[in-house]
Parts: structure tokens; sequence; C-alpha cells
């Protein structure tokens, strides 16, 4: 699939529709082919010389007209992309540099106490928002103006200047050293995370000390916990996460960073999830939780998908399956910005229906699942994509679709595994080969030759190591090797290798 292909098929339905109606409004003539392209390249499975004969009548000497008019159709993505992005923009970011423009016009005319004015608020708004860029203008402009105010002190001022330059180096330090771990993951057959954390913050001479803020330890849990789920390494960094917070909070515990408070809360929960300590998580949860109602009027929603969603988990693999699909359900039909949360909502909610048994409703779920798999990816990742196709694979051999196994299976093997070997991860492999022999043959899955077959196909980790997720697709196949219901060998499998029973 080329470029506009892939942009057109990571359109919503909604954004489609906006689509189309920018380009009737930009289209100058009755010449509406671009709007047929994009329709063709949107609903059908068509190439290009069938595309040309639906657009010209005939594919005759059309050839350039038809690259001409792809081109065009492209630039035009770009530009509403860009158009769109613009009005998602921080609107608190323009309102701050509307202020700092204001302020030096009013310099300019020597109206200087209403310039300061202007600034001092600007100025306490970007405090408040971390925005340092912002606040390194706005103090560059307080100093250069500073001798026409006999209230300022300017000492004091270079000071914030100064500390506000310190923080704003930092910011960029942790966003070299988040990209370059990513960069190094993606690249190199490693999964010692800790290594390459350590060896890359020497690099920039960068230590864990009271320099940082709740937004600079938010960045760096933000480095450590994705490094940590991309190698498997979660128990390495529990710890670090938790002694961190700690010591952050006996020092900054008056300072008014909600937002990322909240965030490092999740992260912690988050980890220690993974890690199956569901009652420590839970706790970390309810501190989270606290703070979202302190400050319900700017964060509540913002958070209440992943809360929600993080609290149904914990309880799910605690034995508490009804209270799981209790908190999930209301969420089905809500609409929210966080689109990728939503998705995550709906899947894991599938995935409880699957393991109840309740494959109709497991089924309902799934089926409303009706854009590609590019447009899923761009918005929830290619791993969500591969458990929703491996979910609705396993759905579908409960429920004896047998051609749409079959077909499912096809999709998969093409769509995946080049890129499952790429990220080394042939165990997806290994166990869709597993379950496609159960498929064919689900009678020989009790006997010992099968049983002896999956031992040997998988290099195992230990049950604290393994992944949460990873364990629940296995425990499909171990119940069907044991006769066993899926929902008890699931929590078999985690009690195991829960730490805190």
């Amino acid at each position: 699939m080329n470029d506009l292909n892939h942009m057109v098929a990571s359109f919503s339905k909604e954004d489609g529709q906006k689509f189309i109606a920018y380009l009737e409004k930009k289209n100058k003539r009755k010449d509406i082919k671009n709007i047929q392209l994009f329709k063709l390249l949107q609903n059908e499975d068509l190439d290009s010389k069938d595309i040309c004969l639906k657009l010209y009548g005939s594919n005759n000497n059309k050839t350039n007209a038809y690259h001409a008019l792809r081109k065009r159709l492209f630039k035009s993505i770009i530009h509403f992309s860009a158009n769109s992005s613009l009005e998602d923009e921080n609107s608190l970011q323009m309102e701050i540099i509307r202020y700092i423009l204001a302020a030096r016009n009013y310099f300019e005319q020597k109206q200087y106490k209403v310039a300061f004015r202007i600034l001092n608020k600007a100025e306490k708004i970007s405090v408040e928002h971390h925005l340092f860029s912002l606040l390194n203008e706005i103090y560059h402009t307080q100093i250069q103006y500073a001798h026409t105010n006999p209230l300022i002190n300017l000492n004091q001022l270079i000071e914030r200047f100064n500390k506000n330059k310190a923080q704003h180096l930092l910011e960029d330090q942790l966003n070299i050293i988040y990209s370059k771990i990513k960069y190094k993951l993606a690249r190199e057959d490693s999964s010692d995370f800790q290594t390459i954390l350590q060896s890359i913050l020497e690099e920039y001479n960068l230590n864990i000390t009271n320099k940082l803020s709740f937004k600079s330890l938010y960045q760096l849990i933000s480095i450590v916990t994705f490094s940590a789920f991309a190698s498997n390494e979660n128990l390495k960094i529990e710890n670090f996460l938790i002694h961190n917070y700690n010591n952050i909070l006996s020092y900054k515990a008056q300072e008014k960073q909600p937002y990322y408070h909240i965030q490092i809360l999740y992260h912690i929960a988050n980890t220690l999830f993974r890690n199956k300590k569901f009652k420590t998580s839970k706790n970390y949860l309810n501190q989270m939780h606290t703070l979202m109602l302190k400050y319900e009027d700017k964060y509540y929603n913002m958070f209440l998908l992943k809360y929600n969603l993080l609290l149904a988990l914990n309880y799910n693999f605690s034995n508490k399956q009804t209270e799981a699909i209790a908190i999930l359900e209301p969420f089905l039909k809500t609409k929210h910005v966080d689109i990728e949360s939503i998705l995550d909502i709906h899947l894991t909610l599938a995935m409880f229906y699957f393991q109840n048994d309740a494959l109709k409703k497991a089924h309902q779920v799934l089926s409303k699942f009706y854009h590609s798999d590019a447009w899923y990816s761009k918005k929830a990742g290619k791993e969500w994509v591969i458990k929703k196709n491996l979910m609705e694979i396993l759905l579908h051999i409960e429920l004896g679709n047998i051609n749409l196994v079959d077909s499912k299976l096809l999709s998969f093997k093409r769509q995946h595994y080049e890129y499952l070997k790429s990220i080394k991860q042939d165990r997806a492999i290994t166990y869709l080969t597993l379950v496609e022999a159960y498929y064919k043959t689900p009678e020989n899955a009790t006997s010992e030759i099968f049983k002896t077959k999956v031992e040997q196909s998988f290099e195992w980790l230990t049950p604290k190591q393994e992944d949460i997720f990873v364990m629940s697709f296995y425990a499909w196949l171990k119940s069907k090797m044991t006769r066993q219901p899926l929902y008890t060998t699931t929590l078999t499998l985690i009690q195991h290798a829960s730490t805190e029973l």
C-alpha cells in the first residue's frame, strides 16, 4: 500500500466526511474527481486500472491525468491535516504568546505599568503549566525593561530567569534521552534497559536530584516504563519508580503540578499491575482518584478512562470479574477525545466477556471495530491491532465460524508475521501455530503429544516475569489441554505468579 492509500485508510468515518466537506468548499469548479478518488480509495479495494476506469470511463491516455489527480489529493490531505492540527493546538500557549506580544507593544508605547501587568499574568500561567520556553521570553522581556520599573528586584528576576533556563535544559535533555532509548531499543538486540538508561544519563551528566519537578520526574518515569515494557523488565523498575516518587514528595509536597502528579501515580499503578501486585496497584489508583477529585474541573474527565480501565483490570485478575465488567460496560457508548483509551476499554471488555464464556457479548463488542487495521494502528498502535486480531481468531474458533477462522488466520500471517519477526516476537508466531493445530484437530488437545509440543515450543519466562496479557492468551490454550474453564485457568496461572498472595 502506498502513502496515499495509507493516508486515506487512516481516516475515520467522521474525519472522512469532514474532508469531503473541505474538498467541496475548496473545489472551484464542478469537477469533483478528487472527491470521487477519495471515496474509491476509502471504500473499495480496487487497483489503479479499475479506479481509472471508474473515474474516466477508459484507461486510454489517462495515466498522467490519474497521477496528477492523486498528487492533488495527496496535497489536499496534507493541508486538511495541518489545518485540523492547528485547530487542536494548545489554546493556552497561544493566549500566552498574545500576552507577550501585547506587552511588548505597550513597552514600545512606554506604557510600562500595563506591559508589566500583562507579563506578570503571563508568567503566572506559564509557571503553573511549566511552559519553560515561553517563560524564557517573558523573563527576557522583563529583564530588558527592568530599568523602567522601580518595584522590580533585578537580582531576583535574574535568579528566576536562570532557574527557568535550568528547568528548560533538563526538560530538553530528558526529551533527548527518551528519544535515544526508544531509538536504541528499536534497533539493537538488547533488553538491558538499565544499562542503556544509565549510559545515556551519564552521557548527559544527569542525576536524580532535587532538581526534578513532578513534570521532569514524570518524563523520567515515562522513559523508564516505556523501556521496561518494551524489554519485559517491569520487576526491575518497580522500586526505582516508588523510591523516586517518595523522594520527590519529601521536598515537593506543596508544589502544585497535579497533571504530572496524576500521571506519575498512574504509571506506578500500571507497573504494579503488570507485576501482578493488584492490591498495591489499587492503593496507588486510590491516590490517583483522590487527586482527580481534588482537581475535578481540570483533570477528572481527562483521566477517567485510564483510571477505570486499570481499576477494572486489577479487579478482573483478582477474581472479581463481575465488578470488572460492571466498571467498563457504561463506557461502551461513551464518546471521548482519548480514542486510544476508549479502544483499550472495548478490547478489554471483549476479553472479559470471552474469559467469562459470554461469547455473543464478546462478538458484539469486536464486531463494532469496523475501521481498517491501518486506522486502528494509528490510533492505538500495532500491538493493539495484533491483540484484536488474535482475539477475533480465538472467538471465531469458539463460535465454530470455520470460514472466518481460515480467512483470519491467513490474513494474520500475511499482515503481521514479518513485523513480529522484526521485533523478535517469534513467540506470538509459535502461539498461533499451536492455536491453528488445535483448531484443525481439537481432539488431540488433551494428548500427551500435544502437551509436550506446547512445552517444548516456547522459551518460558518465570511466572513473575511473564507479561500478564501473554499469560492470558496462553491460558486459552492451557484450558483446552486441561478441559478447565478459561477464567479459572487464567486465574490459576496469574495467582501462581503473584507475589502478594
